[in-house]
């Protein structure tokens, strides 16, 4: 008999848990311009409260952290919505039309990653670190209720393992909170007369963690692409250009980066992105080939392959069209633009399908590759504006009055289709956990819209509390309560893109460069193929442009420490078992510091400090050395009790 799978319990809990993550992934998207995934806590968590049910199961809880899992990546919103209240034509965050952006944009990113399910995920051998580290945790809670027919031993140890890892990662995450050790290593120095460059390096358990997940394929790529990034451009660029008066080289050298290589970056994922899209074309037209014949195949009680039901998908679809087209509409009759509100919306609702599938399938790749945490989400937000904004251009020639109205609208429209972006980014990351775990991928994606409706209902009152108690960088900040505004990184700048594009001053140079560093990959990585040798995917290249080095350094040592270790168990007693207990450990990374996130989000929000647990001050001169410490310890601690317990299988 199949165990309850979807059940009303999950769904409630689910939601729940999502309402909590989600308004701790806002406030920290805003304030660091990061947010995490939060199906690890999720699956944690769902295990803890259901383990007191007698009738719950596996796939109970894998349908509690898929609901859950909108949370840490629907929050990501926040990095295009927020610039409606930047550049001035929104003063608070209007809660319908807020919540329809996020229901229709997210409904969206599940049905259109449904045709890519079979090729991204039933017969690809993409790595899927998040997807496969949930699916272990599962798999250990499961094993040591008895649940399932695995060795308890090696159930047991497999929970041994997930423990060691998620103290190990937490525990040197809350020593970081409390200053006693950095949490990150960085400098800046000149190379030659006018060069400069600079490192920065994050001692997160949680990236090596995510990196021991994808393989040296994905973090020797990454790797390339911090090479090209700071020993490359950032060079030649700051070699080019003078600081401002009394700008520190710190600040001139990230500048650089950040306004410029990080374009290269962008230009380069985009390439990369179409080729992928290229490639995939064939087996998406078989996935949807299967999706057609799985809905007409008589029941058997076996959902493990099917998907929602075609005429189930083409309604829905149609209904967050109508949904777009309804906010595109009203959005434009209320601006100066209302003589063109029924040309602008039948653009925007084309833009909308078209973008937001193929950034559907670009997502997907990419959480595929590297993980929903590590995605570089807000890189697709910048394609999207820039894509956007110049259409918008094409259709009405931007004035003094109409400039405004159309920066909003493009705003607008890229936050449906983000929306879109951000739940496909963690919808198959979900679907490869289910496959794992033996769930049916209709009841997950009947789950995660549920979630997609949760979090949508939660985000603008967030919103709204955070811009009235704190404000964001740029924007007006009438009567807000504290003294320093959110930065809002990625809205800021997202929204300075759409200034720049309908301005008509927006530097094409640096993303046409990052496109024929593109072309130049997509040739190696072939070459490289068709020798048989180590392959360094376009788009992971591209993912390390683009992303700092404090969010790939640590990803790129975890792989590099998961081919040392692959090859050192191969001659173990039992080596299938010993890679299980790495890809465990490795889980117990991710999970540890997830929680941890969670709970210091919400002791930052309530207690309203930066460092709520902070008991030295922030220039403790050894935090650098005790942080570095602290991380080599952490490893040499973990893997050697690993290749011990190899030995002893």
């Amino acid at each position: 008999m199949r165990p309850r799978e979807l059940t009303a319990r999950g769904l409630i809990l689910g939601a729940l848990i999502t309402t909590v993550f989600t308004a701790a992934n806002v406030y920290l998207g805003l304030k660091v311009g990061l947010t995490f995934a939060s199906s690890i806590p999720a699956a944690v968590m769902s295990m803890a409260i259901l383990s007191a049910v007698k009738d719950s199961s596996i796939l109970e809880n894998n349908i509690v952290q898929t609901v859950a899992s909108a949370a840490g990546t629907l929050s990501a919103i926040i990095f295009v919505l927020p610039g409606l209240v930047i550049v001035g034509w929104w003063t608070q965050f209007p809660f319908w039309q807020s919540f329809l952006i996020c229901l229709s944009g997210g409904v969206l990113g599940v049905l259109f990653t449904i045709p890519l399910r079979r090729a991204l995920v039933t017969t690809s051998d993409l790595p899927y670190p998040e997807g496969v580290a949930a699916a272990e945790v599962l798999k250990v809670g499961s094993g040591t209720r008895g649940e399932t027919k695995d060795d308890t031993g090696e159930a047991r140890e497999g929970l041994v393992a997930v423990i060691l890892g998620s103290v190990a990662s937490s525990g040197l995450a809350v020593l970081t909170g409390t200053r006693v050790l950095a949490g990150e290593l960085n400098g800046f120095f000149r190379l030659g007369a006018t060069a400069s460059t600079g490192y920065n390096i994050a001692w997160s358990l949680a990236l090596l963690g995510a990196g021991h997940l994808v393989g040296l394929s994905v973090g020797m790529a990454m790797l390339v692409g911090q090479i090209i990034s700071w020993v490359i451009a950032v060079p030649v660029l700051t070699s080019m250009h003078a600081p401002e008066a009394g700008q520190s080289l710190a600040a001139y050298t990230t500048a650089i980066w950040r306004t410029q290589v990080r374009f290269i970056g962008a230009g380069t994922i985009a390439v990369a992105a179409i080729y992928t899209l290229g490639r995939l074309a064939r087996p998406v037209v078989g996935g949807l080939v299967s999706t057609l014949r799985a809905s007409r195949a008589t029941e058997t009680g076996d959902d493990s392959d099917r998907d929602l039901s075609p005429p189930w998908i083409l309604a829905l679809t149609a209904g967050c069209l109508v949904v777009a087209a309804y906010l595109a509409y009203t959005f434009v009759r209320a601006t100066v633009l209302a003589p063109s509100a029924v040309p602008l919306t039948l653009i925007a609702v084309p833009f909308v399908l078209v973008a937001g599938f193929l950034i559907a399938g670009v997502c997907g790749y990419m959480a595929g590759l590297i993980g929903a945490s590590n995605s570089p989400i807000s890189g697709v937000g910048i394609l999207s504006i820039v894509l956007c904004a110049s259409v918008l251009v094409l259709a009405v020639t931007p004035t003094d009055t109409t400039r405004l109205p159309l920066v909003a609208f493009a705003l607008f429209v890229t936050a449906i289709v983000f929306a879109c972006a951000t739940i496909s980014n963690d919808n198959l990351q979900d679907l490869k956990t289910g496959q794992l775990v033996g769930a049916s991928p209709m009841r997950q994606q009947i789950a995660l819209i549920v979630g997609v409706a949760a979090g949508a209902a939660v985000i603008p009152s967030v919103l709204n509390l955070l811009a009235k108690a704190y404000g964001f960088a740029g924007a007006a900040n009438v009567g807000v309560v504290a003294p320093n505004p959110l930065p809002a990184p990625q809205a800021t700048l997202i929204s300075a893109l759409a200034q720049g594009v309908i301005g008509g001053h927006l530097e094409w140079t640096m993303i046409g460069i990052g496109a024929l560093v593109g072309v130049a990959l997509i040739a190696i990585d072939a070459a490289l193929g068709a020798a048989g040798k180590l392959r360094i995917p376009p788009l992971a290249v591209g993912i390390g442009i683009y992303l700092p080095m404090s969010a790939t350094f640590a990803v790129i040592i975890g792989a590099v420490l998961a081919h040392w270790y692959d090859g050192r168990v191969r001659s173990a007693p039992n080596p299938e078992r010993a890679e299980r207990l790495g890809t465990l450990v490795a889980s117990g990374l991710i999970v540890g510091e997830s929680l941890w996130g969670v709970i210091n989000a919400g002791l930052i929000v309530g207690l309203s400090k930066d460092a709520p647990i902070g008991i030295v001050p922030e220039d403790f001169a050894l935090a650098p050395w005790l942080g570095a410490l602290g991380f080599v310890g952490a490893v040499v601690w973990l893997y050697g009790w690993m290749l011990r317990r190899a030995r002893a299988a």
